[in-house]
């Protein structure tokens, strides 16, 4: 199954970051990822090579969105949830409630937080810009504060 996968971490201005391919796109973007949760072979492929140049073009403020192929594994609730994610500009954010209602679903705020949380690539697709409706920094897999300083990178917060 991940006879394929290749992973690759890489230090950035904001912690240890893992990107992963599984052989046609990036699979994974996680932040500080223990050993036991990387898939396939230790590897700096071109296209995690790559991710991380446009990454770091990223934390240097030269790149605002991310031209790479991606394979997002989930549901296909959370898959609808994380194309609207990537629609989210650099330098704004959504409400989980208007995320909800761009997927066509008022009534998903909660359900959107869920798909948010598993998102599988951080950054790439942007959760980091999803804030609570009373305008508060919620949920982030790398921490609150890691969300912060993405969102004061973008000169949001």
């Amino acid at each position: 199954m991940f006879d394929e996968w290749s992973h690759y971490s890489y230090e950035t201005p904001l912690g240890t970051l893992t990107i992963q391919d599984d052989g046609i796109g990036i699979a994974r973007v996680h932040w500080d990822v223990e050993e036991k949760d990387k898939k396939g072979e230790n590897q700096e492929t071109e296209l995690i090579k790559r991710a991380f140049n446009q990454l770091m073009e990223y934390f240097g403020g030269s790149r605002k969105t991310f031209d790479l192929p991606l394979r997002l594994r989930g549901t296909a609730f959370q898959k609808k949830v994380w194309q609207v994610l990537r629609q989210i500009p650099y330098g704004e954010t959504w409400t989980y409630q208007q995320v909800a209602d761009a997927i066509g679903n008022s009534n998903a705020s909660r359900a959107v937080g869920m798909a948010n949380n598993r998102n599988p690539v951080a950054i790439i697709v942007p959760c980091h810009r999803v804030i609570g409706s009373n305008g508060r920094l919620t949920g982030y897999a790398g921490g609150i504060e890691l969300k912060k300083q993405l969102l004061q990178m973008e000169s949001v917060v």
